[in-house]
């Protein structure tokens, strides 16, 4: 009997061992406060308003006092990974803890940021129903928009860079399971640190489908990124209320 989509899998996975040495806070950036919840706990969230997602994995550092203080009211299951020294290795790690818990290699796997607090779940969704429908993996990406430089090693103009076929990588990014897994095992053997999983995919010879989402998918980097994602959230909630009493 041939396995049918509809009995395919969905799982999320989230890379949330680092320190954020830019955020200049004495505590990982994913664990700073916004709107009364931890970054984390929004990007939590707002995976686990997308039903199709079954499960999430997260991946933290092994001695990370503040995990156990999260508090994450979402129908899913929750798994905690160890997290690696590099993004790649929490991915890894995630993937194999996904399979403990019965993810199969032909199911799907949605990796975001932990400090992507503000993806919209109809971003997520618009992801998945195109990568599906197209059988190839893909991520969320915005064309770029402004004049692109490139510089040299003192920091001067080297070159304007043609725009109009480079995006903004974003995630959530979407494989499936079994192919992320061998490709991130493939890049790490050869000595290439990916920095995100499509650049695993493209080295494994795939070419990644490009999905349009929004640009107030931001990822939390800077002290200044708070106030922006704050205002970003606080919008998303407007325009929600603004449609449920338009009903």
């Amino acid at each position: 009997m041939t396995r049918t989509s509809s009995l395919i899998n969905y799982w999320a996975v989230i890379p949330a061992a680092g320190v954020g040495k830019r955020m200049q806070s004495n505590i990982p950036k994913q664990y700073l406060r916004l709107q009364g919840r931890t970054i984390l706990e929004h990007t939590i969230h707002r995976l686990a308003a997308v039903s199709k997602i079954k499960g999430i994995a997260i991946a933290v550092a092994k001695q990370d006092p503040y995990w156990p203080e999260q508090q994450f009211d979402i129908p899913q299951s929750v798994f905690r990974a160890e997290g690696g020294d590099e993004r790649c290795h929490s991915v890894l790690s995630a993937l194999d803890t996904l399979q403990s818990h019965g993810a199969t290699a032909n199911d799907w796997v949605l990796v975001h940021d932990a400090a992507r607090p503000c993806v919209r779940r109809s971003d997520i969704e618009l992801l998945m129903d195109a990568v599906t429908t197209g059988g190839q993996g893909g991520l969320l990406a915005i064309p770029v928009r402004d004049t692109m430089k490139q510089a040299n090693n003192n920091l001067c103009v080297e070159q304007t860079v043609e725009r109009s076929h480079l995006w903004h990588a974003l995630t959530p990014q979407m494989f499936r399971l079994q192919e992320l897994l061998s490709a991130l095992t493939a890049a790490l053997r050869d000595g290439y640190l990916v920095t995100d999983e499509a650049s695993a995919m493209e080295y494994a010879g795939q070419q990644p489908l490009l999905v349009e989402g929004h640009s107030d998918n931001i990822k939390i980097t800077r002290p200044e990124d708070l106030a922006l994602a704050a205002f970003y959230l606080q919008n998303q909630d407007n325009e929600t209320q603004t449609f449920t009493d338009g009903q």
